[in-house]
């Protein structure tokens, strides 16, 4: 499996661009924002947009998705508890950032928790991940023999430090999120966030001081 992390926005927010080694067929986890660094990042990489996923619609995680669904036409997937946060998107811009933006895109299928979904030897699991926004998800690729697994969890974990929960979220139930969903996972599990360098969830219940293991 191909994993490429983009930094992108004034966020500095991570973009995934994950694909199949074989087909060369990827999901686009979480465009948040240049989408020409990212279609560029696909062409260098040789790789070929089937599908787009946010692991929820704040700004900084879904600005690009027009921009990338039209240039690909790869669908694009979210979960339904954050529709009226996508649809509020050209509000957040004024906001955070001063600027204009149109409506948002369209979504072309609703993502639901615990499906699978697949490109070609790829499965990514749907973890449902609420608190830092109500329809966050996390996407857990489950390991081959002798590999350790990954799981894309968005703003919900990060190293050291976890999605803040000032925008509508809520502390308690991002916590649960947390050690129901995500720290029960293998130890040894690779966590790719939102933000940031990557961890491991063994790491975070041993030192992280938002939610530790006990």
């Amino acid at each position: 499996m191909i994993v490429r992390q983009l930094v992108v926005s004034p966020f500095e927010s991570n973009c995934y661009l994950v694909g199949d080694e074989r087909t060369r067929q990827a999901f686009v986890i979480d465009p948040g924002d240049e989408p020409d660094v990212i279609l560029e990042a696909l062409e260098v990489s040789h790789l070929q947009a089937k599908l787009i996923l946010a692991t929820h619609a704040h700004i900084d995680h879904v600005m690009a998705v027009a921009a990338v669904r039209a240039a690909t036409g790869a669908p694009f997937m979210m979960h339904p508890a954050d529709a009226s946060l996508l649809a509020a998107m050209p509000l957040q811009a004024r906001h955070f950032l001063g600027i204009e933006l149109p409506p948002p895109p369209p979504v072309d299928a609703w993502l639901k928790e615990g499906e699978t979904v697949a490109i070609d030897d790829i499965k990514l699991k749907v973890l449902l991940t609420p608190g830092h926004s109500s329809g966050s998800v996390s996407f857990y690729w489950a390991p081959l023999p002798g590999e350790r697994g990954i799981v894309f969890s968005g703003d919900a974990l990060f190293q050291g430090s976890i999605g803040r929960t000032d925008l509508g979220g809520n502390f308690p139930t991002l916590e649960r999120s947390i050690r129901t969903q995500l720290y029960t996972l293998p130890d040894d599990t690779v966590v790719l966030s939102g933000h940031g360098d990557a961890t491991t969830i063994g790491r975070e219940k041993r030192t992280n001081p938002f939610v530790s293991e006990n």
